[in-house]
C-alpha cells in the first residue's frame, strides 16, 4: 500500500479536504466530497484516497470498505488542470507520499471487499475506482462514459482495469467509440454487479451485501483476495503450487477452526479475523 502502518496509525486525527470517512462496525465508508468539481480527482483527493485505503488495509478491525460520492456525478475522472499545477489542497493534513500514486493501483492490495455505491454517472478516469472494487451496486438510470478519444486521448489505465472485468472486444470498442454505456449494458458486461431503482434501494442493497459478507470469515476473504491479486503475476505452472500454500495457511487459521467447530455444533461462528 502507499502508506505504511505507522503512518496511518494517526488516521482518526487527520483532516480530509475532499473525503468524508466513517468507521463503524467493521466497515469503513469513504465518500468523495468534491461535488462542486464533479468529484474530479486532483492530487490532494488521490492522496487522501490512498491514505484511507491504506488504513483499511492495515486495520484488522475493518472488514470491508464502501466507496460512495456526493453530488450529481459520482466521479468525472481526473482533474487534469489540477495535476498540471493548479491544485488547491485546502486544509488537508494527509502527508505527501514518497512516491507517485498510480490511481489504477490504489485498490490492488486492499485485500478487503470494496463496494462502490453508485448513485450517479461515472466518467473517464472515474472508471478506475469502479475497476478496483469487488462489487459495484448502481442505480439503473446512471451512465458510464469513456469520452477520452473524442478529446484526442485514450483511457490507458482504465483500459487495463477494465480488461480484467469485461470482454476485451467490448473494452476496445468502448475506448474507440467513446460512447456511454447505460446501467443495463454495464451490468451485462460485468462492470456493474447489481442495479436498483432508487436511492433508498441503493442504500439497502449495499447494507444487505455488507451484512451478507460479514457472515463469513474476514480472514478467509482477505487471504482469498490476496491470492487473487497474486495470481495476476504468476504463470499457470506456478499458480497451483501457490494456491496450495495459501490453502494450507487458510486451513490452519483460527477462523477455519472456528468455522468447522461452529458447523459441527450447529451454531453461528464467531470470527476472530485470524
Amino acid at each position: 500500500m502507499t502508506y505504511g502502518n505507522e503512518i496511518v496509525a494517526d488516521f482518526a486525527n487527520q483532516t480530509f479536504a475532499y473525503l468524508e470517512v466513517v468507521e463503524q462496525a467493521h466497515l469503513l465508508t469513504i465518500t468523495l466530497n468534491r461535488a462542486e468539481k464533479k468529484n474530479a480527482m486532483n492530487p490532494t483527493l488521490v492522496n487522501e484516497l490512498a491514505y484511507a485505503l491504506s488504513y483499511a488495509h492495515h486495520q484488522t478491525e475493518i472488514w470491508a470498505v464502501v466507496l460512495a460520492a456526493k453530488g450529481d456525478v459520482f466521479c468525472a475522472g481526473a482533474d487534469l488542470k489540477a495535476f498540471m499545477g493548479g491544485d488547491d489542497p485546502k486544509d488537508s493534513t494527509i502527508p505527501t507520499p514518497k512516491e507517485q500514486i498510480i490511481i489504477g493501483d490504489l485498490f490492488r492490495h486492499l485485500h478487503k471487499p470494496c463496494i462502490a455505491r453508485v448513485h450517479a454517472s461515472v466518467y473517464a478516469g472515474g472508471m478506475l475506482l469502479l475497476g478496483g472494487c469487488t462489487h459495484v451496486i448502481a442505480k439503473d438510470n446512471v451512465f458510464f462514459a469513456l469520452p477520452e478519444v473524442k478529446r484526442g486521448l485514450w483511457p490507458m489505465q482504465v483500459m487495463q482495469s477494465l480488461l480484467s472485468i469485461m470482454p476485451p472486444r467490448k473494452v476496445l470498442d468502448w475506448c474507440m467509440r467513446g460512447h456511454s454505456l447505460n446501467a443495463h449494458e454495464a451490468l451485462d458486461y460485468g462492470l456493474a454487479t447489481q442495479l436498483v431503482q432508487s436511492d433508498i434501494e441503493l442504500m439497502s442493497a449495499v447494507d444487505l451485501l455488507v451484512a451478507d459478507l460479514f457472515k463469513n470469515s474476514p480472514n478467509a476473504i482477505r487471504m482469498g483476495l490476496q491470492a487473487f491479486d497474486e495470481l495476476q503475476s504468476k504463470s499457470s505452472a506456478e499458480a497451483h503450487a501457490y494456491l496450495h500454500t495459501m490453502l494450507m495457511k487458510t486451513v490452519q487459521s483460527q477462523d477455519a477452526m472456528e468455522g468447522i467447530m461452529a458447523f459441527r455444533e450447529k451454531r453461528k461462528p464467531v470470527w476472530k479475523n485470524k
